[in-house]
C-alpha cells in the first residue's frame, strides 16, 4: 500500500459515537418530560430516517439543506411516530443540537495523530463543516482537510464526493484510502478505485445492534479494530 498518501474518513460513525450520545440525550429528555421508552431503539430509528433522507433520491439528488436540518426535521417525525407528545419544539432543538457535542470512540485522537505524521488525513463525511468543528475540537482531534458533503453537492455513496476529494486533495482515488466503519461506504470508494479500511465499531448502533453486513465479495484492504492498529499497520 506504499502508494497511499491521504486517508479520508467517515466522520459519523467512525470517529464519534452518536449511539451513546442521542441516546442519552432521548432518556434525559424522556425523564424531564415523564416518559419511559426504548431509547436505543428510538435513537437508530432515527439515526437511519435521518441518513435515508440525507443520502437518498436519485442519482442528480443535490439537497439544498444539510445534515443540521435533517436532524431537526427528523426527531420531530420519529417523535410522533414513537408517541413522544409531551417532546417540546425546544426539546428539538436540544437534541439537533446534541449531534454538535457528541463524544469520539477513545482510539481515535491518538491514532489520527500517529497517521497525521505519515499521510493527509481528512474528513470525508455527510455532516455539516459546524458539526464536525463542534464535535471535533474539544477531543484534541486536528484534520488536515474536513471535506464536507454539504459544499460538494453531492452525498456518498454516490461517486461525486470521493471523485471530488481525490481532485481537492491533487491525488489519483488510488492514492486515497477510505476509512470507514461502513462497508457500503468502503464499496462505493472502491468503485472509484480508492484503497479501503474498515474500522470494526460493534457498538456504532448500541450493545443490542450488531456491525453492519458488507457483501459477500467485499474485503478492504485492511480491516483493524482501531485507529491505533491502521498506524500500525501502515507504519506509523
Amino acid at each position: 500500500m506504499s502508494s497511499i498518501k491521504a486517508l479520508t474518513c467517515d466522520t459519523g460513525g467512525t470517529i464519534l459515537d452518536w449511539h451513546s450520545g442521542i441516546t442519552a440525550k432521548l432518556a434525559e429528555i424522556g425523564k424531564r418530560r415523564g416518559i419511559e421508552a426504548d431509547w436505543p431503539s428510538i435513537t437508530n430509528d432515527y439515526r437511519r430516517k435521518s441518513l435515508m433522507a440525507m443520502t437518498g433520491g436519485d442519482a442528480d439528488f443535490q439537497p439544498d439543506f444539510n445534515i443540521d436540518d435533517v436532524h431537526r426535521r427528523q426527531i420531530g417525525i420519529v417523535s410522533k411516530q414513537h408517541e413522544l407528545h409531551p417532546f417540546t419544539d425546544a426539546d428539538f432543538d436540544e437534541i439537533r443540537d446534541t449531534w454538535h457535542g457528541l463524544k469520539c470512540w477513545p482510539d481515535v485522537p491518538d491514532g489520527l495523530a500517529r497517521l497525521r505524521r505519515k499521510y493527509i488525513v481528512a474528513s470525508l463525511t455527510i455532516l455539516s463543516f459546524r458539526l464536525i468543528i463542534d464535535s471535533c475540537k474539544p477531543a484534541g482531534i486536528v484534520w488536515d482537510a474536513v471535506l464536507s458533503c454539504e459544499a460538494i453537492g453531492h452525498y456518498k455513496m454516490r461517486p461525486q464526493p470521493y471523485l471530488r476529494a481525490a481532485k481537492w486533495l491533487r491525488l489519483e482515488p488510488p492514492e486515497c484510502l477510505m476509512v470507514a466503519a461502513h462497508p457500503a461506504d468502503l464499496m462505493a470508494a472502491s468503485r472509484v478505485g480508492y484503497k479501503t479500511a474498515l474500522i470494526n465499531r460493534p457498538l456504532e448502533w448500541g450493545p443490542r445492534a450488531g456491525p453492519p453486513a458488507a457483501g459477500d465479495d467485499f474485503k478492504a484492504d485492511y480491516t483493524v479494530q482501531s485507529f491505533d492498529e491502521l498506524a500500525s499497520a501502515m507504519g506509523c
